[in-house]
């Protein structure tokens, strides 16, 4: 069962006290899974049909970017509609009020393409999984270092798997995930490298397939990453 407190905090010159849920209770769901959906929605109204389609193909990891319109108004509502099947995050967060916002409305982790520490500090005070990003090794051991629960490496397109081997190797207490270039062919070979979760963003759910609706399309293509990683694994 989830352990819940209350976390008052002071951010942005408001006070702000939320129920934080039991953090490591998201990362075991997060990890169990396998992959986190980055979607970088065109409008606010695709969100419902994209995290269902996600979730019927057993992507349960929703990370919802802040280059969506309306972003913290979809992950209320998503948080209301799917928050017992799916974890609702947020990414591309910059600066710690729109992570407090974003929180507030129902966001269980908070992402970020680089270590913002206040950020990181924000999160953790509510109770949150924290992943800021880094890109070279002494940026994901700052990142670990300043509190991160996971560490995104982004951008991963040109890294290769080989890349996490080689972190882990002399740092193996690091929990990693790739974001950028991994799509469904690869995806098992960055589990088997040792991340703990992917994040897969236009290969996942392409623009197109937001545009057109194709919902089917999106839980076909779920499907095909839940069954990569269970496989590496």
């Amino acid at each position: 069962m989830a352990n819940f407190y209350s976390a008052p905090i002071v951010a942005e010159g408001f006070f702000v006290e939320v129920d934080a849920v039991d953090k490591q209770l998201v990362i075991k769901r997060l990890a169990a899974c396998g992959v986190v959906a980055v979607i970088r929605a065109q409008k606010e109204e695709q969100l419902e049909g994209i995290v269902g389609a996600l979730v019927e193909g057993g992507v349960i990891g929703i990370e919802v970017t802040m280059t969506t319109p309306n972003a913290i108004a979809g992950i209320a509502k998503l948080a209301e509609m799917f928050g017992e099947r799916a974890v609702i995050g947020v990414g591309t967060v910059l600066d710690e009020g729109t992570a407090v916002k974003a929180m507030q409305a129902g966001a269980e982790f908070v992402v970020s393409p680089v270590l913002v520490k206040e950020v990181v500090e924000v999160t953790k005070q509510m109770g949150k999984v924290s992943v800021p990003g880094a890109f070279t090794p002494g940026e994901v051991l700052a990142a670990w270092r300043a509190g991160a629960d996971v560490v995104k490496v982004f951008p991963a397109t040109t890294l290769g798997p080989g890349y996490l081997k080689d972190l882990l190797a002399p740092m193996p207490f690091l929990k990693l995930t790739p974001t950028g270039g991994v799509d469904v062919k690869t995806a098992g070979a960055w589990i088997k490298a040792g991340a703990v979760m992917v994040g897969a963003g236009s290969s996942l759910v392409s623009k197109e397939m937001m545009a057109a609706g194709d919902w089917k399309g999106i839980t076909a293509v779920a499907r095909a990453f839940v069954e990569a990683v269970r496989e590496a694994r």
